[in-house]
């Protein structure tokens, strides 16, 4: 337990001797992607292997250094997930890829005591071999200041991050600024939120801090539920004492005594890691009674969400928390003056509250210095879709999407080509060719109809069906839907029928204009904000690729080929051998002919299962 400053200034002097001690590491991904892919297996196998050759292994930092320690870390996610198990190792920063068990006995003997790199684990690409992580292009064009502690300290370990200057920001906010000089600092800083809205912080805690109440509170929203997304999870399964540290400062600022994280129980990890963190943040004395003689006081607790897309949404996050059912309702008053338990509240996402130990830190003018005027500050993205290189990254707000998915992601996957990306989930809209040189900032995306949501990004290529796209996201939007308010539970629901109706070829004229006007009206008249945005994907789709909604519903077909029910098969005469192997295949015997000459396709029975068409050796049965 540290009882005041002094005392925390030396742990911090103790514990960076200790890290700095550990001249050789190896940090292993435990990020959700990596330990599915076994790398916890694979953290077991070198701690047995460097304990069997008699190697002084350290996996914390509470032993005595020895002087030639190789520290074994269980890390943060790294970002390239598809390239997982990834092992790191210090001081060389070499980064090796998909590594197996069977993989850790060269790792010791030729890493660990030749010092020699291992060719085959490393990145390639185009023949080149990128042996340290920060060469690798899916690195190089990034920013990591949120992500910076992730996949190189012990994601586990208070005292790791004691030893990189954690919580130094906290003892300067509770010994050095008043709440108010804090709010200030956060203000200048233009710090935007990053759950989507990109509503100033610093105006939301002063508002906060003005407020006279008894009880205020600060919470976190870790809900994280677009499809794809995991920016967040990331940062609490891999820095999680970062964020605490974010909230510990907001009370500061704010006069609040008591913090809730919000996090959906499909991230157990996530929980568990948080749970840990804030067990050792009381072990410390940095959270309880009278923190380092300060006379603040602050706690901070978990609750699991149950996975509700709608409790992303501010007023339905603090119903939840509350043992309600969650659903937003009407405003105002809003969160800040009556938010949880009708108490002022400062609501914020993981995103955001990780940034601000660092602004506290080094400054506004510093954090200003990084990307435009109106969005300061660096972005995590998670990268998915028909692209090379997938994962988690983090750049400067304004950062191109071209310099994203050519520079950073690789380029579209096969050769394909480049056709649109979803940004912002289910509440975001879809960008075109025509939008790559666009800067990814709040102002920018907005005037293009599009937003940055909590940074989902899913590239798709020239394969895709836009029409399909929209389907998808309105499908999962509805089904999500609390149901509280009539646009979005039953204009959801009618415009979720019509695009089923298209997508199986039975679309009628005027669909698409209904569905212009459907969307329109639920954009205006609902309750809370994910309503308002719900029918995006659709409106986006249909202004960049109305051709293909036009295919779909007028000509019954589908571009791309992808919507089962559009698709056509027939036999080319000139290419069919009259082997019967495609009528022998046919589970509805649609397929007729003669031996030895071409054999046609009754359409009327055709089911489209595409057994034919997969099976023909001659590759006489075309799809059309």
């Amino acid at each position: 337990m540290l009882h005041n400053r002094e005392e925390l200034q030396q742990l911090r002097k103790i514990s960076r001797s200790h890290f700095d001690a550990q001249t050789k590491k190896i940090l292993i991904c435990a990020g959700t992607g990596c330990v599915a892919g076994g790398s916890l297996e694979i953290y077991a196998r070198l701690v047995e292997l460097l304990k069997e050759k008699g190697i002084h292994c350290q996996v914390d930092l509470e032993k005595e250094p020895h002087g030639d320690d190789v520290g074994v870390k269980r890390s943060g996610c790294h970002g390239f997930c598809e390239m997982g198990p990834l092992v790191r190792i210090e001081p060389q920063g070499w980064l090796y890829i998909k590594v197996k068990i069977d993989d850790c006995e060269e790792i010791v003997e030729k890493t660990i005591l030749e010092g020699q790199p291992i060719e085959r684990l490393c990145y390639k690409k185009n023949g080149e071999i990128y042996k340290t992580q920060e060469e690798i292009p899916f690195y190089k064009k990034q920013t990591r200041e949120v992500l910076e502690h992730c996949g190189h300290i012990d994601a586990t370990s208070i005292e790791e991050y004691i030893a990189i200057g954690g919580y130094e920001a906290y003892e300067k906010a509770l010994f050095e600024m008043s709440g108010e000089e804090i709010v200030r600092e956060i203000e200048l800083s233009n710090l935007r939120g990053r759950g989507g809205g990109g509503f100033p912080a610093g105006r939301k805690w002063e508002q906060v801090r003005r407020q006279k109440a008894p009880r205020k509170y600060i919470v976190c929203n870790g809900d994280e539920g677009d499809p794809g997304a995991f920016m967040d999870r990331s940062v609490m399964e891999g820095d999680p004492h970062r964020l605490l540290e974010g909230m510990m400062i907001a009370g500061i600022a704010c006069g609040a005594q008591e913090g809730y994280i919000y996090v959906r129980a499909e991230y157990p990890m996530a929980v568990s890691r948080l749970k840990l963190a804030i067990e050792q943040a009381h072990e410390f004395g940095l959270l309880g009674e009278n923190i380092l003689g300060s006379g603040f006081c602050f706690d901070i607790k978990i609750s699991r969400g149950a996975g509700a897309f709608v409790c992303g949404e501010g007023s339905a996050l603090t119903a939840s928390i509350e043992g309600k059912r969650g659903m937003p309702r009407v405003k105002p008053p809003r969160t800040v003056e009556k938010g949880l338990f009708e108490c002022p509240t400062v609501l914020n996402n993981v995103e955001t509250l990780a940034n601000v130990s660092q602004i506290i830190l080094r400054g506004a003018q510093w954090y200003r210095g990084i990307g435009p005027e109106n969005s300061p500050g660096t972005k995590a993205f998670a990268l998915t879709g028909n692209i090379e290189n997938t994962g988690l990254i983090e750049v400067p707000m304004g950062t191109t999407l071209r310099e994203i998915i050519f520079d950073i992601g690789g380029g579209m996957r096969g050769g394909a080509e480049f056709k649109a990306v979803q940004i912002g989930g289910p509440s975001g809209g879809c960008l075109t060719k025509e939008h790559l040189d666009l800067p990814l900032d709040f102002d920018s995306l907005q005037k293009v109809g599009a937003m940055i949501g909590s940074g989902g990004l899913v590239v798709m290529d020239d394969k895709t069906c836009m029409v399909e796209v929209a389907r998808f996201f309105m499908n999962f939007t509805q089904n999500e839907s609390c149901g509280k308010c009539v646009p979005c539970r039953e204009g959801t629901k009618r415009m979720l029928e019509i695009l089923e109706r298209i997508v199986a070829g039975q679309g009628r004229d005027g669909d698409i204009e209904m569905l212009e006007e459907l969307a329109e009206t639920i954009s205006a008249t609902a309750l809370c904000g994910l309503g308002k945005t719900a029918a995006q994907p659709v409106l986006s789709t249909i202004k960049n690729f109305r051709e293909e909604y036009e295919a779909h519903v007028y000509e019954k077909r589908c571009p791309t080929h992808n919507c089962q029910k559009l698709k056509r098969y027939y036999i080319d005469a000139e290419l069919c051998k009259g082997c019967s192997k495609c009528a022998r295949m046919c589970p509805v015997s649609a397929i007729s002919g003669e031996i030895k000459h071409p054999f046609t396709i009754d359409e009327t029975k055709c089911i489209k299962c595409g057994a034919c068409f997969d099976g023909c050796s001659f590759k006489a049965v075309k799809e059309g």
